[in-house]
């Protein structure tokens, strides 16, 4: 069974992660998968909203695998991915470390009851660094605290602080994200890309999300037939030739 799911509801994708029995952890076929299908709900012009869930109740995700260590910023919005339309998180249970780089990174959160939000990675001794950005959507010391008190935040004070737009009821994380995304479907989809495209110009990029733009635009000319056309020119003592793929 795929570790990454999708169903469509109408014009709204769940992509969901499906390890259940690991707790959800990210390991580097997750990662990918994730970012797979986001890609192919970008693709699809039938597609308008997207809710990002998981398998059971235990954990939205318990983090990163360390068994199998995911190239995270790969299922991270804005990041591994680009999309103008709108993504909802919908979580249950442990969101942890990667987990809440992920959320963050969605346009609206719906959490039940039984959601806390926890990143011990200070506890652990190591750190990916992306989780940075979090300072810019919740307050400043409250982020701060999660990341250096490594403090478990429960649903209910994570929604005081404006990280969460609902909680409701364990159980109602997925009916609740699709009310929302239901509700999108109303509106002028040219105009709520627009605003995504607006608010991502306002929002300060931090400082692994531009490492990471920076090495994504340098790999593909790596990777680039131009390149090996410029070296082979080069050896041959040619003028190359150059077809900008």
């Amino acid at each position: 069974m795929s570790v990454v799911m999708t169903e469509q509801r109408g014009a709204v994708s769940i992509i969901r992660i499906n390890r259940p029995e690991k707790m959800n952890a990210i390991s580097s076929s997750v990662a990918v998968e994730l970012q797979r299908a986001f890609q192919a709900f970008n693709a699809d012009a039938g597609q308008r909203v997207a809710v990002l869930s998981s398998a059971g109740d235990r954990a939205f995700t318990a983090g990163a695998d360390v068994t199998d260590l995911p190239e995270l910023w790969r299922c991270v919005p804005s990041v591994g991915f680009q999309t103008d339309k709108p993504i909802i998180a919908a979580t249950t249970g442990w969101v942890v470390g990667g987990g809440i780089v992920l959320v963050m990174m969605c346009d609206l959160m719906v959490s039940t009851e039984s959601s806390v939000f926890y990143y011990p990675e200070a506890k652990l001794g190591v750190t990916g660094g992306m989780i940075s950005s979090l300072v810019t959507r919740m307050p400043h010391k409250m982020a701060m605290e999660m990341m250096l008190l490594c403090s478990q935040i429960p649903a209910q004070r994570a929604y005081e602080i404006g990280f969460v737009n609902r909680v409701v009821p364990n159980g109602q994380h997925e009916p609740e994200a699709l009310k929302m995304a239901e509700a999108m479907l109303d509106s002028a989809p040219l105009v709520i890309g627009a605003l995504k495209r607006l608010v991502a110009d306002v929002l300060p990029v931090g400082p692994v999300e531009r490492m990471v733009a920076v090495s994504q635009t340098l790999g593909r000319v790596r990777a680039s037939e131009d390149m090996q056309e410029g070296i082979r020119a080069h050896k041959e003592r040619r003028k190359p030739r150059f077809k900008a793929r």
